[in-house]
């Protein structure tokens, strides 16, 4: 597909850089790198978002992440190589992606809730919205995937997380 419209050269800084700190806040948080990257290339791959399915295969690999781990993701309910708290993790990431009923909201909260904390299913909740947001940007725009390496948005996720640093509470300024 070709490129639309290149994004970081005309979009807005602070919305671009609001959502970058979002993504850095989330990258350099207690969440497990690992269980990021997985939800990351699970709503991409429901999208059909090639750069980002390409970045966070990528991602997953520099991991070192074991290699069914990441070509099994598609078929996640059909085979035993996630744990249940990422089973759970990646039934949330489905239902908030594809914006289930509330039926469906109300089951995948509860298998959700038996494994993480109310502040993990927080911060999980906002890495399914942000990667949401990513992927509409990528498919929009027509973003080309090949280029990216893992580490190459380590930088970028860095300023943008300091540019909002004083909107923190004092306590979690130091510490992700």
């Amino acid at each position: 597909m070709p490129l639309r419209l290149d994004y970081y050269q005309h979009a807005d800084a602070l919305p671009l850089q609001a959502l970058t700190a979002i993504s850095g806040y989330l990258h350099a948080s207690d969440l497990d790198p690992q269980l990021l990257s997985l939800i990351e290339l699970r709503a991409s791959q429901l999208n059909g978002c090639a750069y980002c399915i390409d970045m966070h295969s990528k991602d997953l690999l520099a991991l070192e992440t074991p290699l069914p781990r990441v070509l099994l993701l598609p078929a996640w309910r059909e085979t035993s190589v996630y744990s249940p708290a990422e089973r759970a993790a990646l039934a949330w990431t489905e239902a908030l992606t594809r914006l289930a009923d509330g039926e469906t909201l109300d089951r995948c909260y509860g298998e959700l809730a038996a494994h993480y904390s109310p502040r993990a299913i927080t911060r999980l909740t906002f890495a399914i919205i942000t990667i949401n947001s990513w992927n509409r940007l990528s498919v929009a725009f027509g973003r080309e995937p090949g280029d990216y390496r893992p580490g190459d948005l380590a930088g970028a996720m860095k300023r943008a997380l300091e540019r909002f640093a004083d909107l923190r509470p004092a306590s979690e300024r130091n510490a992700v």
